[in-house]
């Protein structure tokens, strides 16, 4: 096998840190590894590139959800196997195959598994690895990102209610397989996994390996429906309630219905992704992850 590639931000806050411990772990385990250092989201897409270009069998990611995604963007359809070492806020990828369990040398050793193939999604602004969301989502997930405190889940659950007074209805028109549904939305997601936010089940029934993506849609509510709606979502519970839609399919295209209205930004993985409109398309195992439980 060749030299494990290990992408992280040795000077990162929030753990990261520990880019240097997993390369020692490894290199403990017999195997050889470099350190890709990457201080920016350029530089670290640049060095995943780089990475599968030179033809490496593995890459291992050091960091939260941000950093899998631009890992996922360079290895999609590639054949490497990807390791993840879950160090970021959310880790919602982890969370749904899997990989969050265990101290950091549990962590090494499954991103040296076996790879096992996984869905991803791809979309025209790029590869989207969990759940690709706008509207109140999407606020929330800017306003956590200018968060310095406090760390995880807490991070988006005070996020949320500071951005709650500042809910918005946007008019979508969502295309699912070739069928449409105009929607006037307070948020809409699309999940290839369960989760966003930090362990939020958004999309509770989406499952990473079945060739599906799920499209959750919360209608036009007032600020009172969507805090009686919205704390459910932590278990769910939420798709059970009149005014959530879901949709299943292989294709989705979301589109603003309004050509008047500002741009509507989506995000994915707990970054910006771009514009509507957005197209998004399950890529069965366009993915090998390290150790996954699917």
């Amino acid at each position: 096998m060749t030299e494990v590639q290990v992408l992280g931000n040795p000077a990162a806050r929030g753990g990261t840190g520990d880019v240097e411990r997993v390369v020692d772990e490894i290199r403990a385990g017999g195997r050889r590894a470099a350190l890709l250092r990457a201080d920016s989201a350029e530089a670290s897409a640049a060095a995943a590139r780089g990475a599968v270009a030179d033809g490496h069998d593995r890459l291992v990611v050091v960091g939260g959800d941000g950093l899998v995604r631009i890992a996922v963007d360079a290895v999609a359809e590639s054949g490497i196997g990807l390791g993840i070492v879950p160090q970021g806020t959310g880790n919602d990828f982890a969370r749904a195959l899997g990989l969050l369990d265990g101290k950091l040398d549990e962590h090494v050793r499954r991103a040296l598994a076996a790879p096992v193939p996984v869905d991803a999604m791809r979309t025209n602004h790029g590869w989207v690895a969990s759940v690709a969301t706008f509207g109140f989502s999407g606020d929330v997930t800017d306003r956590a990102n200018g968060l310095r405190w406090p760390r995880g889940q807490q991070r988006y659950t005070v996020a949320t209610v500071l951005q709650m007074p500042r809910l918005r209805t946007i008019r979508a028109r969502i295309t699912v397989d070739g069928t449409t549904h105009d929607a006037d939305t307070t948020m809409l997601s699309i999940g290839n996994t369960a989760y966003f936010g930090g362990g939020m089940r958004i999309c509770p029934d989406a499952q990473p390996a079945d060739g599906l993506l799920h499209a959750v849609v919360i209608g036009d509510v007032g600020r009172g429906t969507f805090l009686r709606v919205f704390p459910r979502v932590f278990r769910g519970g939420h798709v059970k309630h009149p005014d959530v839609a879901t949709y299943r399919g292989r294709t989705v295209v979301v589109e603003a219905a309004d050509a008047d209205a500002p741009a509507v930004e989506m995000w994915a993985d707990g970054d910006l992704l771009g514009p509507l409109p957005v197209t998004c398309e399950v890529v069965p195992g366009a993915l090998r992850i390290a150790g996954a439980r699917v």
